[in-house]
């Protein structure tokens, strides 16, 4: 039996989430009746086939994007009914964020890029811990380099610094290894994991690759908008198994106004 979850506990939790585009014949529920806590401290991966929900639940939980129904959460902070000002504070404060496609400023450097959300905030970096990242993401010697003279693995580690300068409470990673080669992938991922290992970092993470699920503590698995399995601990065959067996669940019917 699992022991309770406290409040102290949570980095992000969902709870009897639907997410519904459109309406009419146009209506497309890109998640239904979703609940789950992710426990800070941990790496979770979300996995599921194309159009399973897995990027929207992810937006859902970082503040990207807003409900439909229920109730999202980061910490102990309700997402829902908070204004557009509250939303941008909290996920500057609390949130950090990891992109397939790096999202570097061209025009400045690694180090300007880490520090822009600090700056952007008015808040002095904390010499020490920025110290620390850099160590971790081995870009001492890089940190006057523009992101065009740095390559794609180094450009994603300028990215991951950035996303944990400002101690996050959670960072969400949307494919953080999708543009990368094999090499360069292992290094990022290996930077997460050792996040979570060494600084107690909570990293949430999507990806359609059981070779990246693998380094998660935990992997949640989505199907037609719906949370269908989880693993503790994986191998990526675990991983992998478990994806072919969601090919053969059927499609959700239950309509939005159903519940």
């Amino acid at each position: 039996m699992s022991a309770t979850v406290t409040d102290e506990d949570i980095a992000a939790r969902a709870v009897d989430v639907w997410k519904v585009y459109g309406s009419g014949e146009a209506e497309v529920i890109a998640l239904r009746n979703v609940s789950v806590t992710l426990k800070r401290g941990q790496f979770t991966a979300i996995m599921g086939p194309s159009g399973s929900g897995k990027s929207t639940l992810m937006h859902c939980l970082a503040g990207l994007d807003t409900v439909t129904r229920g109730t999202a959460q980061i910490g102990t902070t309700a997402l829902t009914g908070l204004s557009d000002r509250a939303l941008t504070t909290l996920r500057r404060d609390k949130v950090g964020f990891i992109f397939q496609q790096f999202n570097l400023l061209p025009t400045l450097s690694a180090k300007e890029n880490i520090l822009l959300p600090l700056s952007i905030a008015g808040t002095k970096p904390d010499q020490a811990w920025f110290r620390q990242v850099i160590e971790a993401v081995g870009l001492s010697d890089r940190l006057e380099h523009r992101p065009s003279q740095l390559s794609g693995g180094q450009q994603q580690r300028v990215a991951c610094a950035r996303a944990l300068a400002s101690r996050p409470e959670v960072v969400f990673a949307d494919e953080p290894t999708g543009n990368l080669d094999s090499r360069s992938g292992t290094e990022v991922l290996g930077f997460l994991r050792n996040s979570v290992r060494d600084f107690g970092q909570t990293i949430v993470m999507v990806t359609h690759d059981p070779n990246a699920a693998a380094y998660a503590d935990r992997v949640i698995f989505l199907a037609d908008g719906r949370i269908v399995d989880e693993l503790h601990d994986p191998t990526s065959s675990d991983v992998l198994d478990k994806l072919k067996s969601l090919d053969a669940a059927g499609p959700a019917d239950e309509p939005f106004g159903a519940v």
